[in-house]
This record gives structure tokens, sequence and C-alpha cells, in this order.
């Protein structure tokens, strides 16, 4: 007799996204006269920029020639990506981190999902909330938690309040916990953390033997001086830190898929009795045994972003996206919601009114001014009473989508 994995009978609703569509269809299944703005799921809109799509032509085209033809490629990545990356987003920070410490994957969200494979099942888990929907349901199909409490926690899982009192970064938790999860700027609130604050993270990883899964895919948005744009600007993060990045927004790889995780070589693990292994061989063996690599014409595309066109057009992509982020953000404001974000991240995380649940404003929103956006409590309990919309959509709409919701009573 077959068995399944019990585990995912815990995930009692269906992940965030794929509901938020549910409800989107049957609403304009029944009203298909109505003109729907969708600011939920993060997706993009702009296409891939001209110095982009010029190498992914480039790569196409050497694949239809036998002298230049190629078929599997390095799993870790072609050298020409990770040089690149090593080069542009971290040597030139001051950061050591060398080309053989990056691994080329098809996305952030797969990365920091089959990270915990190479980690031990009794591993204690800490994780922001609200937060990134991903490290909480990974942590329960890897058999690591209890049941979910009916205030939506699951047992096991350590979860450290972000809320506005503490400005949405965690307090030190007092308990053990092995496997930290952190995101900055923050999905879903916006939020960013300073080099003191993340100081204390790091200061706090190398004490008690942890590591910290660093979630920096939206670090190209930040816009204030000052802010770390990698854990690694810390010192010390390179013996305790995991960086996961992702092209999918910085250059609108969302269909295209191209992402990288970072694993320095003093980042080490421990057995049973205590023995250090440094880990990023485990994810080596991990990455090399279930995945094939990125296509080779993607990997020419993803290097385009560094050259001297690539960096100035993907620069004005992503000004683009946090002018309509400035726009949500002011005109939220002046339609009386207290507003986050918007600043460093292309979220804006808004209180509900009238002490509307997330799940009632999002079918007020929908309802009432036919806009989509993402209800905080799908992030986690402390995101209850809040909403997150995303600047990654066309301006026209962003225009209109902000004009309904100021009209709404």
């Amino acid at each position: 007799m077959a068995s399944i994995n019990e585990n995912y009978l815990k995930l009692q609703a269906g992940y965030l996204f794929p509901e938020i569509g549910r409800r989107v269809k049957e609403y304009t299944t029944a009203n298909p006269d109505k003109k729907v703005i969708r600011m939920g799921i993060g997706d993009v809109t702009q296409p891939l920029s001209p110095a982009i799509v010029k190498a992914f032509h480039e790569g196409v085209d050497e694949m239809a020639h036998a002298a230049t033809f190629r078929g599997y490629g390095p799993e870790q990545g072609y050298e020409f990506l990770r040089e690149a990356i090593a080069e542009n987003d971290y040597q030139a920070l001051g950061v050591n981190i060398q080309a053989g410490d990056i691994f080329i994957s098809d996305g952030s969200k797969c990365d920091t999902g089959n990270i915990q494979e190479i980690f031990g099942s009794d591993n204690i888990i800490a994780v922001g909330d609200p937060v990134y929907p991903v490290y909480v349901d990974t942590t329960v199909m890897s058999g690591k938690t209890g049941n979910i409490s009916k205030e939506g926690y699951f047992e096991g899982i350590v979860y450290m309040p972000c809320t506005e009192a503490n400005g949405f970064v965690p307090e030190i938790p007092q308990q053990k916990v092995d496997l930290i999860f952190l995101c900055y700027p923050n999905n879903p609130t916006g939020t960013v953390a300073s080099k003191e604050e993340l100081k204390k993270w790091v200061d706090y990883a190398l004490a008690k033997h942890c590591i910290i899964l660093y979630d920096a895919a939206y670090q190209a948005f930040i816009t204030e001086e000052g802010i770390p744009h990698s854990i690694y600007e810390i010192e010390g993060a390179e013996k305790c830190a995991i960086e996961f990045r992702s092209f999918s927004k910085t250059a609108g790889f969302t269909g295209t898929r191209c992402a990288f995780t970072v694993i320095p070589d003093g980042v080490h693990a421990y057995d049973k009795n205590g023995k250090a292994y440094p880990v990023k061989p485990l994810w080596n063996r991990r990455h090399t045994t279930k995945f094939n690599g990125v296509s080779y014409p993607v990997q020419k595309a993803a290097a385009a972003v560094y050259s001297e066109e690539g960096k100035k057009e993907v620069a004005e992509i992503i000004a683009y996206y946090m002018e309509n982020a400035r726009l949500m953000r002011e005109s939220l404001i002046a339609a009386g919601y207290t507003v986050f974000g918007g600043v460093n991240a292309p979220y804006v995380w808004v209180k509900t009114k009238n002490g509307l649940s997330s799940w009632e404003f999002f079918d007020k929103v929908l309802h009432e001014a036919n806009v989509v956006g993402t209800p905080g409590s799908g992030f986690g309990p402390s995101g209850e009473g809040y909403f997150r919309f995303s600047a990654f959509a066309d301006r026209a709409n962003v225009i209109e989508a902000m004009e309904r919701i100021q009209q709404l009573q």
C-alpha cells in the first residue's frame, strides 16, 4: 500500500496565491464586464530590457549551430555568470564572495524551500511573522512541525512577530533555534533592516551556532543610503549566513527563471556528536543530484544584466516600479490609510480600516473597486488586519486602481 507524506495534510488551506487566484476567477466569471486590476501576486509587467533580449537571442542562435551548441552545462551554473555575479553584486560592495560560492538555480522560491533538505530534521526553524509563506509551508512539508493551532501557528516553529511596534524587525528569540529565515527588504511589509539590526542577528547566530537563511530577492529596490544590500556586508556573516537572490523582480525573469544561492566556505553545521561540517559541499551534492542546471540562453541573458547597457536598462525598470510604489503609498496615505513600505521595496503594506479582517478587506476591494491585493493574514497571524499591494503593475493601472480605492466607502 502506497502511503503519503502526511505532513502535507497539516497544510490546512491552499497556498496563499492560488487561493487568491481562485477567488478572483470566481468573481470575474460572475462579472465578465468588470475590469479587474491585479496588484496582488508580485509578477512583473514590464518586458525584458533590450540588452537582455539581445543576449537571449544570441544564446538561442548559438544553440542552432553544432560549433556553439551546448548540452548539459555545469549544474552550479556557467562560470561567466557566476563571475559576473561575484564581481558586481558582492566584490563591488567590498564583500569577499567568489564565483565558487555561487549556485545558479531557476528561482529563489525553489532554493528557500529546498535548502532544508541538507539540514537535520531536528532543527528548530525561526521565521518572521508575517512571512513569505514558502518558508513555513516547506518546513511543514519536511516534517519539522506539529499541527497548526486555531490561532494559525504551527507547533515546532518559532514565530518572531514583525509588528509596527518593532519596526517590522523581529526580536532575537529567547528560546533555542537553529535555522533563522530573514527577508530584507521584506516581503510582505516592504520594510528594511539596518546594518546595526543585522549585526545583532549575525552576532547571535555566531554565538549560538545558528545559520541565517537570508532572502535578499528585493535588494535591488533599496533606494536609501546605508541600508545593506547583502547580509555579507555584516562582519562575521560569511561564517553563519546563506543568501538567496533572484533575477525575477530585479530584471523581469519571473517567466524566464534564474536565481542564485550564495554559500561561503565558512558556513558550518554539526552532526549529533558536535563535529562541524562545511555546508557548501552538502548543497553542492543536493544541487548536482536533483538539478541539471539553468539553460544556457537564460544564463547568457542573466549575464547581460551586468553589462553597461543592462545595468542602465534594469535600473530604469526598477525606477519605474518604485515610482509606482511612491504613487501607491502617497495615494493610500491621502485616503486615510496607515501605510508602510514602498520606499526600499516594491510592496506597500497597509492597515485595513474599520476593523475589517484581511480577507474581508480583500473581498471589499475586489467587489467594490475591482482591484486585487494580498490579504496580510495569508502571510501569518501577525499579518491580520493588514493588506499588501504590489507595485509590479502598469502605471496607468496603478493610477486607476488608487483612484478606485480612494472612492471606497
